[in-house]
């Protein structure tokens, strides 16, 4: 247990960024498993929703700093490419 105000402040501040961070990362997992489902499923129209969906949504954290600009467009690219598999 915290011996001091502060010490305290920080134990509570940490319980609400670690819910927070659990959000974020759930939804980031739930957003590329859509792609990667349509993908395997080969449909190219839900695929490329799913792309848009994603797209807009890592554009957002990294512009809240959930995600690392680079990381967010890594993944965006990788995201991209994968769904462009279908029509070939």
């Amino acid at each position: 247990m915290a011996n001091h105000a502060s010490a305290a402040k920080r134990a509570r501040q940490t319980i609400v960024r670690a819910e927070r961070n659990r959000f974020y990362k759930t939804r980031i997992k739930n957003l590329t498993k859509a792609v990667r489902v349509a993908v395997e499923a080969g449909d190219k129209e839900a695929a490329d929703a799913a792309l848009k969906d994603v797209n807009k949504s890592f554009h957002v954290y990294a512009g809240k700093g959930i995600l690392k600009k680079n990381t967010a467009a890594r993944r965006i690219s990788r995201l991209a490419k994968l769904v462009n598999t279908v029509a070939a």
